[in-house]
């Protein structure tokens, strides 16, 4: 992942996260981001440095008065994260991706059964999906707490179409190599232009076992493919 996302040596977190395939709200995640490292004045001091940081899942505005509000801030409109209190300030100078080899939407089945998908690139690579993040300073904690700060993230969504509109009709933006670099940097007054949603032919969806809705499975068997029963349905009728 390092060599994927191009992380500087010096961006590397001090611990690694443990393969995860049950990511759940206020979950530990990584996320690539551009910061520029200050010196002790809190001045900038160099260049942007691309980081690979450890955040939770669930963004907590700087002026939240308690991080539990991360929680219904796990995804971000496109259509309004400009203009949303909780995002606007971050959409325009703390973007990130969001590394992951896939992604889980449900669909309700005739029989009120949400089958689980899961949607990943069509290729076998990774996706690099479109996140925000934000630094929440905890006021109960002493200066040099190493917990004084909680960084987190939202995604970006967009509406889905084709063969993912009829499993959900949200799925999360995804930034195209080619632009990571300017999504990424916090000098770019309009990142609005850099989103795109994926094509159709980019990412590929198969059902999977209805284990993954417990958070507390996790295992690569969550992500083997079972028989489609959406499309068994259709195809009965």
């Amino acid at each position: 992942m390092l060599e994927e996302f191009e992380v500087e040596l010096d961006g590397v977190p001090d611990s690694e996260l443990r393969p995860d395939y049950n990511v759940a709200p206020t979950k530990n995640v990584y996320a690539v981001m551009c910061r520029v490292p200050k010196n002790e004045d809190g001045k900038a001091a160099g260049r942007p440095v691309r980081q690979l940081r450890t955040v939770r899942w669930g963004l907590v505005p700087s002026w939240a008065k308690d991080p539990s509000v991360g929680s219904r801030m796990i995804n971000a409109r496109v259509e309004t994260v400009g203009e949303k209190p909780a995002y606007r300030r971050a959409f325009a100078s703390r973007r990130c991706l969001l590394p992951a080899d896939g992604y889980y939407e449900w669909m309700t089945l005739e029989s009120r059964k949400k089958q689980p998908y899961f949607i990943h690139p069509a290729d076998g690579g990774v996706l690099a999906m479109a996140g925000l993040y934000e630094f929440w300073k905890d006021p109960t904690r002493d200066d040099d707490d190493p917990l004084k700060w909680l960084c987190t993230c939202t995604v970006i969504t967009t509406t889905a179409e084709d063969k993912l509109g009829r499993i959900h009709d949200r799925m999360p933006m995804m930034i195209e190599r080619d632009h990571w670099a300017e999504w990424l940097d916090p000098r770019v007054s309009d990142p609005a232009r850099l989103l795109v949603p994926a094509g159709p032919d980019r990412l590929a969806v198969y059902p999977v076992s209805t284990t993954v809705n417990d958070v507390r499975n996790n295992g690569p068997e969550l992500i083997e493919p079972i028989e489609d029963e959406g499309e068994a349905a259709a195809s009965s009728s």
